[in-house]
């Protein structure tokens, strides 16, 4: 049975939803379809975005978010997994639109970005916690690191993991697997994605050996009891059991490849919103 593409945003359990649009890259000669998503959590006091999507995205992230928080508590806490453009790209409109908004994690770098709003970055590391009110969000070991300021987020009530770049993969939009989970999209090649993905951005996983990675993923797993899997640039993962075996094959199928790099990767993104505000 071919399941249709899910219109964005998405709510994947109660009071957290996901937002964005996709972007389309070739590689391989191929062309795949790809998320730079953002996620948000609604508590009884207090919302949270994660991530913030490519500069591109945020008039669209925004418009989605908007709707979701009408009538329901402010956003008053950002917290974004690294600085790389694709999950930081928005953060200086962020806080430009919400004032309340206070950026959690590793702020490194962002007070010179940001001067202005140097007065509401605030520090944290593995173990701190945001209260959002009958709903709370923690920093965790981040297994698989982009950049060395990553770390991971947890939603601990609905047990939510946000990993960022840990579990990278594409999709196929001719096979209609946009806005869906991935145990929806049945005919997803998720060793070929993901390892499409460790090619092109992981690229010190050639040189490491991801069986320790794997093990460690495993551990964390099994340590927070993840019910659900939230990955800034992949389809969102709603049965652990079922489908960390399957980017685990993926990630040490990559690694394993031997590398291309990205001279051949071509990105477009054919639907760009304009911003009008």
């Amino acid at each position: 049975m071919t399941i249709s593409k899910k219109q964005m945003p998405r709510e994947l359990a109660p009071g957290v939803f996901w937002l964005g649009d996709c972007l389309e890259q070739q590689a391989n000669g191929k062309i795949y379809h790809t998320y730079n998503a953002a996620f948000l959590l609604i508590g009884e006091s207090a919302s949270m975005l994660i991530e913030t999507g490519h500069p591109k995205d945020f008039p669209l992230i925004n418009a989605q978010m908007e709707t979701l928080l009408a009538g329901k508590a402010p956003l008053k806490h950002l917290f974004v997994t690294h600085q790389e453009t694709p999950h930081s790209g928005g953060l200086g409109r962020v806080l430009h639109r919400y004032p309340e908004v206070l950026v959690c994690g590793d702020i490194c770098d962002y007070h010179l970005a940001f001067p202005r709003y140097a007065h509401r970055l605030r520090e944290m590391r593995g173990g701190d916690k945001v209260d959002l009110g009958a709903r709370v969000f923690e920093l965790v070991e981040p297994v698989i690191r982009d950049l060395r300021t990553t770390w991971w987020g947890f939603e601990t009530r609905e047990r939510v993991l946000f990993p960022g770049d840990g579990f990278a993969y594409s999709h196929y939009h001719e096979d209609h697997h946009c806005g869906l989970v991935a145990e929806e999209a049945t005919s997803l090649d998720l060793q070929d994605t993901t390892a499409v993905f460790a090619d092109l951005a992981l690229w010190w996983t050639k040189w490491a050996d991801m069986r320790n990675y794997c093990a460690r993923l495993d551990q964390l797993m099994e340590r927070l009891q993840v019910k659900t899997v939230c990955p800034t640039h992949g389809l969102v993962i709603t049965d652990v059991a079922k489908t960390m075996p399957k980017v685990k094959e993926g990630l040490l199928f990559g690694s394993a490849a031997a590398e291309r790099g990205t001279n051949e990767a071509k990105f477009s993104a054919p639907d760009l919103v304009k911003e009008t505000a």
